[in-house]
């Protein structure tokens, strides 16, 4: 009976190790845990990145991803004090760099698109501007961006070359500071008040432009638009930093190139 009971305690042990140990995935197969990652990206990007995520997540079955926007600004600022994010897709490459240079990335930052400026005016244009030189004129009401806002250093960029084509006033940068009659927390808050009729014009990204049915455009001379270069970076305190640069791949990638480019984003430089 000894030896008996023995043998079974032994294979009743043995079964328990065996249920007890890890079993790993195949090389080459993905992990059938639920994956859940956090994007923080640029207001500009909402709808784009919508879209994208869709996508993604459409490949990548057990992957969730939660999309917030806001100006880059804001978001960077929000990841210097901690906030949870993965991934931090910017307007600009200001931002992703000054965290890479702070020490708070995995890797460096990646350039995954590109976009124009559009001179935007409320469906009607009550304010009558017929050209970007009217956004100098006495009596024009521009809303802006805040100042770290990405698009509030393309628009100034724009405003300069502006400035030096014949036709325009010598005062004409100065003019335009001067009309600035507000100044919002992101671009899509400069949409939404240029499409409400709160102001005459506003500089935002030919995107956000094209996504809007209240609103018409400006035309700006082409030698004068500046290119706005879009920048993404993993975030150094994510907990699986290998399924956010498969992100970030994916949207810099074929797939996900088309996706934005479906948006009206134009492809980074090479």
């Amino acid at each position: 009976m000894r030896r008996r009971a023995a043998g079974v305690l032994a294979f009743a042990l043995a079964a328990a190790a065996c249920a007890a140990a890890p079993v790993e995935a195949p090389t080459g197969t993905s992990a059938t845990q639920p994956l859940e990652l956090t994007v923080l990206a640029a207001a500009s990007l909402r709808t784009g990145m919508e879209a994208a995520i869709s996508a993604y997540e459409d490949a990548n079955p057990g992957t969730t991803i939660t999309l917030a926007t806001d100006s880059s600004a804001a978001l960077a600022i929000q990841i210097e004090q901690g906030a949870p994010a993965d991934v931090f897709l910017s307007a600009d490459t200001r931002h992703p760099q000054a965290l890479v240079d702070g020490g708070l990335t995995d890797g460096v930052a990646v350039a995954f698109a590109g976009n124009d400026l559009a001179i935007i005016v409320p469906s009607g244009n009550p304010g009558v501007i017929a050209s970007p030189a009217d956004l100098g004129r006495d009596g024009v009401r521009v809303i802006a961006a805040g100042i770290e806002v990405p698009i509030t250093r393309y628009a100034t960029q724009l405003i300069a070359d502006l400035a030096a084509l014949d036709g325009y006033p010598a005062d004409f940068a100065a003019a335009y500071e001067a009309n600035i009659a507000s100044r919002e927390d992101n671009v899509a808050a400069v949409v939404a008040k240029i499409e409400l009729g709160e102001g005459d014009a506003g500089i935002v990204y030919r995107t956000d432009a094209a996504a809007s049915d209240t609103i018409e455009v400006v035309e700006i001379p082409a030698a004068s638009n500046v290119r706005a270069i879009y920048a993404g970076v993993v975030i150094g305190s994510v907990d699986d930093p290998v399924a956010a640069r498969s992100f970030l791949d994916w949207l810099v990638g074929a797939d996900g190139q088309a996706v934005l480019a479906g948006f009206g984003f134009l492809p980074p430089p090479s």
